[in-house]
């Protein structure tokens, strides 16, 4: 099965595991992710005002790439997903973004919110199965570990659909098919202030340092996140706890034995 793919520029750049380890572990569990032609930018952060419709343009020229290749359109990060998400949402519900975004793109056939965008997560659970990659496991990962889903994956929870914003359990369920050990903790779903890393580093620092803290008293022995920001800031700005936080990708890369070695 191929998937239309959306990598975003973070794993490009600085987050090249995510986006590696995403792809060999799809391979190795029968599957293909194809990036849509002549992708740019999503602009990293989702604009409310409705008047700003050529910062969603990139996204739509991705949601259309997908819905002409007749696939569903698969992001990784957790900043792209957000935006590709709920720019989908704005062009099924919303007539103004809708009517401009077609106008000034100038399609032959009108987009309409038709491609269904998932993220990697939701591929594993909904279209493989984590039943199934717990029996394609070679080498279980026997680790008590952090889920850390930030703000952006689950939220907001109408639009995103991804799982339970306030109590989810998609990724504690993919450390459970990989042979690790979920740890629940109270700063999960919490920001770890990753977007006012440069202006605010000291608030930057004290909330990731929260959320590291509060994984560690639970027993967790490291953290896996699918937000290229979190992961930055949470190995950066630590408030001095030391926790080792990686893409879950790579975890899974390792259970599955395409990646060698501990992540």
């Amino acid at each position: 099965m191929n998937y239309s793919y959306y990598p975003g520029c973070t794993l490009r750049t600085k987050a090249k595991d995510l986006d590696f380890y995403a792809k060999a572990s799809l391979e190795a569990l029968g599957s293909s992710l194809v990036e849509v032609p002549d992708w740019q930018c999503c602009g990293g952060v989702y604009s409310t005002a409705k008047d700003e419709i050529a910062n969603k343009l990139s996204a739509v020229r991705a949601l259309v790439a997908a819905r002409d290749a007749g696939q569903d359109l698969v992001t990784v990060c957790s900043a792209c997903h957000n935006v590709l998400k709920q720019v989908n949402n704005d062009m099924k519900n919303d007539e103004y973004i809708r009517s401009h975004a077609n106008s000034y793109m100038k399609l032959d056939t009108p987009y309409t919110g038709e491609t269904n965008v998932i993220h990697f997560l939701e591929l594993l659970r909904d279209k493989i199965g984590f039943d199934e990659i717990a029996k394609k496991v070679v080498n279980p990962i026997g680790k008590k570990i952090g889920a850390y889903y930030g703000c952006l994956l689950l939220r907001p929870g109408k639009v995103m659909e991804m799982d339970n914003p306030e109590n989810p359990k998609i990724l504690e369920d993919f450390i459970k098919a990989i042979g690790g050990e979920p740890v629940i903790y109270a700063m999960r779903n919490e920001c770890c202030g990753g977007y006012i890393t440069m202006e605010d580093k000291e608030v930057a620092n004290k909330r990731s340092g929260k959320v590291l803290t509060n994984a560690k008293e639970h027993g967790a022995e490291l953290l896996v996140t699918a937000c290229p920001l979190c992961l930055y800031n949470l190995k950066k700005n630590t408030d001095g706890v030391e926790l080792p936080v990686v893409y879950f990708t790579e975890l899974l890369a390792q259970a599955l034995g395409v990646k060698k070695g501990d992540a």
